[in-house]
């Protein structure tokens, strides 16, 4: 999994760890305002609301002060030209970034990255922002919620890791794939290209990331690598010969003690379901914290005003409810154990694993079939063999256990019964026309 060249070393002063959206924000336009030479973004979205218009603003002046700074920011395609989910007057992100162009002395690159054809077969998950020679990586992407731009918040993890390695490997993935392959058209100049081109590029493209992976590590001398952390970089997109998904399965099953896995959303692919119960026979303690229905970005607590797709919060609840039911004996016996997130009306978004509290792995991936066979995803895979960072991984994670609740019987999830009327008989149609078993594939 880690052999001299998937990794590069990194001292223990090099890696801080976040805790909030705030602070997030704060790190985030710091960290804009003090680059000198780059800035690499790549977010899901960077949404045309007050925050985001912030984030953009800060960047146009720090081209502006520093004229060669060289500024790309990555978006997916598709989310870039359309609003928020029931939002049908907005035209979409794009037509902020267009305005913004207009207006600005100085120039900044956006680049639309279309994954697949449709959003709704894959879109960019990579995430993370590289200023100069530092490495901030977080599963957020750039809008209120995520940046708490007004009280609520979506809860995320946020390190900062300072390393040339990681920093070069990470722009040089994106520079490679995106800008000198000519797939990702910017979308702040200019019109789009055509259909017919669109068309040709995108499958150009995703033939390119399926096989397209982070450039090796020079070797290090093994004195240096013996006294440091050891960080690696892995990428994947579909189900076949993914790295990423490769790697994930290789902690789940090589674990010895104990697993933590984070997800806001609870529908693991099978293979990676079949680790783990074999992990749980093993005797491995094994821990998830998953976000309530109510701490999804999609719960809508207004039967009123309940749309079909807030449906998605109670699916992923029926999923969690059959896996506890068919696991009873290990959360009796002490071997599995859920943790439900909320804290008021705020959401939950952070996922990643830590495997024997010695590996540590940050990821945007939701570990669910649509990340493992449809999105492009990306991961940090930290190394702490000599428990360097112990003291500062176990803050991260007091922190966010501090609202979660322990959930010792199946029986504690809300039932079917007591939903309201809306959602209750939303989920009996799909059942009976078997959609739910299809909507699994895509959530």
């Amino acid at each position: 999994m880690l052999t001299p060249h998937t990794r590069t070393p990194i001292a223990a002063e090099n890696i801080s760890i976040g805790h909030s959206a705030a602070g997030f924000k704060e790190q985030l336009l710091a960290k804009i305002a003090q680059a000198t030479t780059r800035i690499y973004i790549s977010a899901l979205y960077v949404q045309d609301d007050e925050a985001g218009r912030e984030v953009l603003n800060a960047l146009y002046q720090a081209k502006q002060q520093t004229p060669n700074l060289d500024i790309c920011v990555f978006v997916d395609f598709h989310r870039a030209q359309r609003g928020l989910i029931g939002d049908k007057q907005h035209g979409g992100n794009r037509e902020l970034y267009l305005a913004l162009e207009q207006q600005q002395q100085a120039s900044i690159n956006i680049y639309g990255v279309p994954v697949k054809r449709k959003e709704l077969l894959g879109v960019l998950h990579l995430k993370g922002m590289v200023f100069d020679n530092s490495l901030l990586y977080s599963g957020a992407s750039i809008n209120d919620i995520y940046l708490q731009q007004t009280g609520r918040y979506r809860l995320d993890r946020y390190y900062c890791l300072q390393s040339q390695a990681l920093a070069d490997n990470f722009c040089e993935y994106m520079q490679r794939c995106f800008i000198d392959s000519g797939y990702a058209p910017r979308l702040n100049q200019g019109p789009l290209p055509d259909a017919k081109t669109l068309k040709r590029n995108i499958i150009r493209l995703t033939k390119l990331l399926k096989s397209a992976t982070y450039q090796p590590f020079h070797a290090e001398h093994p004195s240096r690598i013996a006294g440091d952390i050891q960080a690696a970089m892995f990428v994947g997109c579909g189900r076949r010969n993914n790295q990423l998904n490769r790697v994930i399965r290789e902690l789940v099953r090589g674990s010895r003690d104990a697993l933590i896995i984070f997800t806001p959303y609870f529908n693991l692919p099978k293979p990676l379901l079949r680790d783990l119960d074999a992990a749980l026979k093993r005797g491995i303690k094994v821990t998830l914290v998953v976000g309530d229905k109510k701490a999804n970005d999609f719960y809508n607590a207004d039967e009123a005003s309940f749309s079909t797709v807030e449906i998605v919060p109670y699916i992923y609840e029926r999923l969690l409810a059959k896996f506890l039911t068919r696991r009873q004996k290990y959360l009796d016996n002490g071997n599995l154990t859920l943790r439900l997130w909320q804290d008021g009306t705020n959401s939950f978004h952070l996922k990643g694993m830590i495997v024997d509290g010695r590996y540590h792995l940050l990821t945007g991936s939701n570990l669910n079939p649509r990340a493992w066979a449809l999105d492009l995803e990306n991961a940090i895979l930290l190394d702490d063999k000599k428990a360097q960072l112990s003291d500062k991984f176990s803050q991260e994670f007091q922190q966010i256990i501090a609202h979660t609740q322990v959930i010792s019987q199946a029986n504690e999830i809300e039932s079917v019964q007591n939903y309201p009327d809306k959602p209750r008989k939303l989920l009996r149609k799909l059942h009976m026309a078997q959609i739910d078993k299809l909507l699994k594939r895509f959530l």
